[in-house]
């Protein structure tokens, strides 16, 4: 007679707990599953099949989208091999006397406060006639039948105003762009 006292069992109920194992795990190889010999948590449950990562082609004919290209790349044209004029960039700002004696308003001599940017190109030997200028947001592209200026400006600015001089005296075309920042109502208010 077989008994289980104070929760532990005969012989016989091991054996008969030893088979029942034994015949799962047998019915889990036949399904995939791994032996109960499992090392870690992620081989629990039934074998996936690898997934193998395809590679398809996109149906349009585009390589990347309008919206991936930075302003003024398409003016990038390193096979040119025009020269590239000498050229400065400048900050200016507007003050009056309130300004400057009195001190009435927050400005101070930093670039922060400036609302124009300058940029001066030295351009010997060229006519107004032959230059082609071009302003976007955060690019200046510029070209001669002699010179090719492609310029990624250090902030942005509003290309549908601004002003294009050129001194035929110091042979210097200076352009001046009006500068759009985030937080001017705060600075200039």
């Amino acid at each position: 007679m077989e008994q289980c006292l104070g929760g532990i069992s005969s012989a016989s109920t091991i054996e008969a707990l030893c088979s029942l194992l034994n015949n799962t795990e047998e019915e889990h190889e036949d399904e995939g599953l791994p032996s109960s010999s499992v090392s870690n948590p992620g081989d629990i449950g039934p074998l996936r099949p690898d997934k193998k990562v395809s590679t398809t082609l996109q149906k349009d004919k585009e390589i990347w989208n309008v919206l991936e290209v930075p302003n003024g790349s398409e003016f990038d044209d390193s096979l040119d091999q025009r020269e590239q004029p000498e050229y400065e960039i400048l900050f200016k700002q507007r003050v009056g006397s309130e300004d400057l004696f009195l001190g009435m308003s927050r400005k101070d001599p930093s670039s922060a406060c400036c609302e124009n940017l300058v940029i001066k190109i030295h351009l010997p030997k060229t006519k107004t006639s032959e230059m082609s200028l071009d302003i976007r947001r955060k690019f200046l592209d510029l070209r001669t039948p002699k010179y090719k200026l492609g310029l990624h400006l250090p902030h942005q600015v509003n290309e549908k105003t601004g002003k294009a001089q050129f001194k035929v005296d110091t042979e210097t075309l200076e352009v001046t762009l009006s500068m759009v920042r985030d937080f001017d109502f705060v600075n200039f208010s």
